[in-house]
C-alpha cells in the first residue's frame, strides 16, 4: 500500500491551512459557536465554490471532483485543526457519504449535485436515544405507503440537524431490514429540537418524524452501504481530530517555550520534557494510523473496516491525552475560559465518543478481523 502523500495533496494542505487561518480563528470559533446556525455562511460558500471542497469525494458525474477518502481526510484534519465550525462533517462526511454509497445511479445524480455545490445541506439521521451507531442499535421501522414509505420515530445526536434541508435517516424496512431513507426536512410532519452538547463548536440536535414521507435508496444492501458510510466518517473523524491533537500540542509547546519560571523557561523543565516527548508519542501514532485507515479505504484492502475502527480509538486516547496534557502545560490559565485550550478540549471530549467511544471501536475491529480470519 502506498503510505505518503503526492505533491499536489501537500500543495492542498497547504493552501486549505492558509485559508482556515484567515476565515477561522479562535475569535471567529467563538462567534460562530454562539450562534444558532454554528457557521458563517459566507465562508462556507467560499470553501465550496473556490475551493471545493463539498465536492471532493462525489463522483464526477455528479458533479463533484471523485478525489479519493485520503484527499477528504486531509481536508477534516486541517478543519480539526482549526476548529473551524461549518456543517462540512454532517453535510459532506455523514449525509453525501450516506448516498454516495447507497443510492442507485439515478438517486447520486439527484441529490449529489446539491452537496458538491454547497446549496444543500443534509444530516444523517441514525442514532435512536442513547443507543450507539452500530447497525443493531437501530430499531426505527418504516411502513410501506403505496409505492413509497412513511417514516415514525425520533432520531437524537444528530450532526447539524437543525440547518439541514435534507436528511438521510436509518431505519428499519418492513421485512426488518436496514434501509437509508431520504427526507425533505421542511415537511410539517418533520420537528427539530436543538440538543445540549459539550461542544458548542458541533451542533446536535433531535429530529422527530410523524408518519413522514420518505424516499428508499436502492442499495442491494443497506447494511453494508451503511457501514461503508460508517468507515468512511470514522476515518474522517480519526483525521479531524488528529489535526486538532496537532494543534493543542503545537500551542501547549509554542506558551512553555516563551513562559519563564524561576529565571528559565518552563520548556526545560524535566516534567514539561515529559510532557512534551508523550504528546508527540501520541499524536505521531495517531495520525499515522489515521492516514493509514484513509489509504486503506482507498485501496480496497479487505480489513479497512478493522483498520478505521482502531484508527478512531487509537484518535479518541490520543487527543483527549494530548488535551489533558495541553491544559495542564499551561497551569492555571489553561482552565479558564478565556484560555483557548478548552475550545480543542471539548471538542476531544466529544469526538472521543461520537461514532462509538474508543473501547465499541476496539470492538468493531476485533469482529471484523475475526470474521476475516
Amino acid at each position: 500500500m502506498k503510505f505518503s502523500f503526492s505533491e499536489e495533496q501537500d500543495e492542498f494542505r497547504t493552501a486549505l491551512r492558509r485559508f482556515l487561518q484567515a476565515k477561522s480563528p479562535t475569535t471567529e470559533v467563538r462567534k460562530q459557536m454562539q450562534t444558532d446556525q454554528g457557521y458563517d455562511p459566507g465562508i462556507w460558500q467560499q470553501m465550496c465554490e473556490e475551493l471545493a471542497l463539498a465536492s471532493l469525494h462525489i463522483p464526477e458525474e455528479c458533479g463533484g471532483a471523485g478525489f479519493g477518502i485520503a484527499d477528504l481526510a486531509i481536508a477534516c484534519e486541517e478543519m480539526g485543526r482549526a476548529l473551524l465550525c461549518s456543517p462540512y462533517f454532517g453535510s459532506v462526511v455523514l449525509a453525501a457519504t450516506a448516498i454516495r454509497e447507497a443510492g442507485s445511479d439515478d438517486q447520486k445524480r439527484h441529490f449529489l449535485p446539491g452537496f458538491a455545490s454547497g446549496e444543500t445541506i443534509g444530516a444523517l439521521c441514525a442514532v435512536e436515544g442513547r443507543g450507539g451507531w452500530a447497525a443493531d442499535s437501530i430499531s426505527m421501522s418504516a411502513e410501506k405507503s403505496g409505492d413509497a414509505y412513511q417514516l415514525t420515530g425520533t432520531k437524537s445526536h444528530v450532526v447539524d440537524g437543525m440547518i439541514a434541508s435534507l436528511l438521510v435517516v436509518v431505519a428499519r424496512k418492513p421485512d426488518g431490514a436496514l434501509g437509508m431513507f431520504i427526507v425533505d426536512a421542511s415537511d410539517n410532519t418533520v420537528s427539530r429540537k436543538s440538543q445540549n452538547s459539550m461542544d458548542p463548536t458541533r451542533k446536535l440536535s433531535t429530529v422527530s418524524f410523524a408518519k413522514t414521507p420518505a424516499v428508499l435508496l436502492a442499495a442491494d444492501n443497506s447494511n453494508e452501504a451503511y457501514e461503508r458510510t460508517l468507515d468512511i466518517a470514522l476515518a474522517c473523524l480519526a483525521s479531524e481530530m488528529v489535526g486538532g491533537a496537532e494543534r493543542l500540542r503545537e500551542d501547549a509547546l509554542e506558551y512553555v517555550s516563551m513562559r519563564m519560571q524561576f529565571g528559565r523557561s518552563i520548556a526545560s523543565f524535566q516534567v514539561t520534557k515529559h510532557k512534551a516527548a508523550d504528546m508527540l508519542l501520541d499524536v505521531e501514532l495517531a495520525k499515522s494510523a489515521a492516514y493509514y485507515a484513509a489509504a486503506a479505504i482507498d485501496d480496497g484492502d479487505t480489513d479497512a473496516r478493522g483498520v478505521v475502527a482502531l484508527a478512531k480509538a487509537g484518535a479518541s486516547d490520543a487527543y483527549i491525552q494530548t488535551a489533558v496534557h495541553a491544559v495542564q502545560m499551561h497551569g492555571g490559565i489553561g482552565f479558564t475560559y478565556d484560555n483557548d485550550t478548552h475550545l480543542w478540549f471539548k471538542r476531544a471530549k466529544a469526538s472521543e465518543v461520537f461514532l462509538g467511544d474508543a473501547n465499541q471501536n476496539r470492538e468493531r475491529m476485533l469482529q471484523n478481523w475475526g470474521d476475516n480470519s
